[in-house]
């Protein structure tokens, strides 16, 4: 995707029913130099926010209509129907929407639901709004589908509300105009779709530090190596050595031995010589005159 962004900011419309509290702490964990301002509208209203450039990407309700909006369908809602605690409907865990064939059910002017044919009996007149239409069923002029987070959002106590299977979902899309697909929308579109800081898809993060593990890994890689450039050199070392003491050994006992046998030979011939001497001449009988 492509595009810039001029402003500081980042304008997030959004629709009543949609809660975007989860996508918004994200954007300010991962982006807390750009701030997230939220818009609230209608969503009748909100396609013609995007257009005029009121908000820079908006959570809609299918459809938006036309072709210069993009949309990014995220999830489908259950149907529900709203009616008073003490009606027959809040007897059972579920109905159809034929179960609702004789109630007067009331379509306000902002409906969000696409229907085929509008179940139950039409009221004399529409109501403006859903939160209208939910005091006339309060007042017991009728019942009301809605999405469950409309329901949610316009919960009373007297009243309570039953899923409707069978009936049409509303489909909370991302939507944005396509020709300003800036950075910031790819940025919110990436953690919508669950993108991690670290993913591959739009911009490309600062590469990170390498972590502790790899750091230690590398520090023992260097002081193996220079171990074993150590215990060569001792090798060497001691190898040298030897040889020198071979040859000084070598020496010694050469000069040890020469001197040895000639002490030895000179001493003993001194002694023998010395000895044989005098013996010869107490051999020899003296004469007599």
């Amino acid at each position: 995707m492509t595009g810039t962004q001029d402003s500081p900011s980042f304008r997030l419309a959004y629709v009543p029913g949609v809660t975007p509290g989860k996508w918004v702490r994200i954007w300010n964990e991962r982006l807390p130099d750009v701030p997230l301002t939220l818009v609230p509208v209608s969503a009748a209203e909100a396609p013609g926010v995007l257009r005029e450039g009121g908000a820079d990407a908006g959570l809609v309700r299918l459809p938006v209509g036309g072709t210069d909006l993009c949309a990014i369908p995220l999830y489908a809602e259950t149907t529900v129907v709203v009616v008073p605690k003490d009606h027959v409907v809040a007897a059972v865990d579920e109905v159809s929407a034929a179960d609702l064939a004789d109630e007067i059910v009331l379509h306000p002017l902002d409906e969000t639901l696409a229907w085929e044919q509008r179940p139950g009996q039409p009221a004399k007149e529409r109501p403006a709004t859903t939160a209208d239409a939910v005091e006339l069923v309060a007042a017991g002029i009728g019942v009301l589908l809605v999405p469950q987070s409309l329901a949610r959002l316009h919960h009373r106590k007297d009243l309570t509300y039953r899923p409707v299977p069978d009936a049409p979902q509303s489909r909370v899309a991302l939507s944005w105009p396509q020709e300003r697909t800036t950075d910031l929308v790819d940025d919110f579109i990436g953690i919508v779709r669950g993108r991690t800081v670290n993913s591959t898809r739009g911009r490309r993060p600062a590469p990170a530090p390498a972590p502790a593990s790899d750091r230690a890994e590398q520090r023992r890689s260097g002081t193996g190596a220079a171990r074993r450039t150590g215990a060569g050199g001792a090798s060497a070392g001691r190898g040298a050595g030897a040889g020198a003491g071979s040859h000084s050994g070598s020496g010694k006992g050469s000069r040890g031995g020469s001197g040895a046998g000639s002490r030895g030979s000179s001493g003993k011939g001194s002694r023998g010589g010395s000895g044989a001497g005098k013996s010869g001449r107490r051999g020899k009988p003296g004469r007599r005159s």
